[in-house]
């Protein structure tokens, strides 16, 4: 019996980009995509859904917009499948809803991401948390991970609960701190035990929780750790606030280096155009206790390195595969704190690579300006 297979894509992303280059921008010059005005947009089998922000607040404006978005992608679908659904979302433009910017205080939100799970983005984002704490900077972590949270293991506060606190007329969370790092994980407020069986839009709100009913005060630097792969949380971050960039963390493997080209791909796509601070390998190699000078590279060899080279981002180093990283995350004390080791140097070293990284983005965007 022949197995049954999923139709094709009705059209490709550079059509659907053509598509959308075909939309005039209805807030001045240009097309809706160079303009920005492209928030999302994704191919699924037959329907393509696509959201773009309106200039004008009117049904009548809104509607108009949408038809123009349909009847261009339609122009480029031609005459491939008539069962094609558009689904278009007009989402009001930022100056019309006057809100006030979230985060005030805070000088940089960076996302840690990768595509696949297992590659410890999770301990790589609280030792990075931590290094930059022991530079001086005051440092925040956000446990985006809605359904594996782990930041509270990490840093020994399973059994704390964030305190509310009243500031002006609004009850805010205020962030739990450890190690000179303020963080508010999801494992706060669920039991040890309990599932967070959630669908996309449930995981999303209590993102959005963490972000606007949370007192983080001034800080330099507020990290957030993402769920694996391409998804909900990771569109709901990228429009709630401006990103200074994304950190993505990967293996060796061949398995694992594929799922983090699809997540540099994802921040570069039109609808996010988020910057990529850099690739972090780890568990690069591993070096028996015994003998520490000889190295193996058990998910091959330096695959983190080329994959930065051919997708054109910064490499901020390689990390090994070390028990000590194990077993102090499990008992709460990031192997960044031990001054004194090496895979703690290690962690520094990928924390000034971070910043110079940061840095030379901050000057490129202000020469653009």
């Amino acid at each position: 019996m022949q197995e049954s297979q999923s139709p094709p894509p009705v059209i490709s992303t550079e059509e659907l980009e053509q598509a959308l280059q075909m939309v005039p921008n209805p807030a001045g010059e240009g097309n809706l995509l160079s303009a920005g005005k492209v928030r999302y947009f994704e191919i699924l089998g037959q329907q393509i859904r696509v959201e773009v922000e309106g200039h004008n607040a009117a049904l009548h404006a809104r509607q108009k917009l949408a038809q123009q978005v349909k009847e261009a992608v339609r122009a480029v679908a031609g005459e491939r499948p008539h069962q094609t659904e558009v689904v278009v979302h007009v989402a009001p433009s930022p100056s019309l809803t006057k809100k006030e910017p979230l985060l005030p205080e805070v000088q940089h939100v960076v996302a840690v991401a990768s595509g696949k799970g297992g590659v410890g983005k999770s301990t790589v984002a609280a030792n990075l948390a931590v290094a930059l704490h022991q530079q001086g900077f005051r440092v925040g972590l956000v446990d985006g991970d809605i359904y594996g949270p782990s930041v509270p293991t990490m840093f020994d506060v399973e059994n704390r609960r964030p305190e509310v606190r009243r500031i002006g007329e609004k009850p805010y969370i205020m962030p739990v701190e450890n190690h000179g790092v303020r963080m508010l994980s999801i494992g706060f407020f669920a039991g040890v035990n309990q599932a967070v069986a959630w669908r996309g839009p449930m995981a999303s709100k209590a993102l959005r929780q963490m972000f606007a009913d949370a007192w983080w005060g001034p800080l330099d630097y507020l990290l957030v750790d993402l769920p694996p792969g391409t998804g909900d949380i990771h569109l709901t971050l990228v429009q709630m606030l401006p990103l200074s960039g994304a950190i993505v963390v990967t293996t060796p493997q061949k398995v694992a280096l594929a799922d983090a080209r699809k997540a540099i791909a994802m921040f570069r796509m039109p609808a996010i155009q988020v910057p990529v601070l850099g690739l972090v390998e780890n568990m690069a190699w591993f070096s028996p206790p015994l003998h520490p000078e000889e190295k193996y590279y058990i998910f091959g060899k330096e695959g983190g390195r080329r994959l930065a080279e051919e997708m054109g981002v910064p490499f901020l180093g390689s990390l090994p595969l070390d028990e000590e990283i194990c077993l102090h995350a499990d008992s709460g004390t990031p192997i960044a704190l031990e001054k004194d080791k090496p895979i703690a140097k290690a962690y520094r070293v990928l924390a000034q690579n971070f910043l110079k990284s940061l840095q030379l983005k901050d000057t490129e965007k202000k020469q653009v300006v």
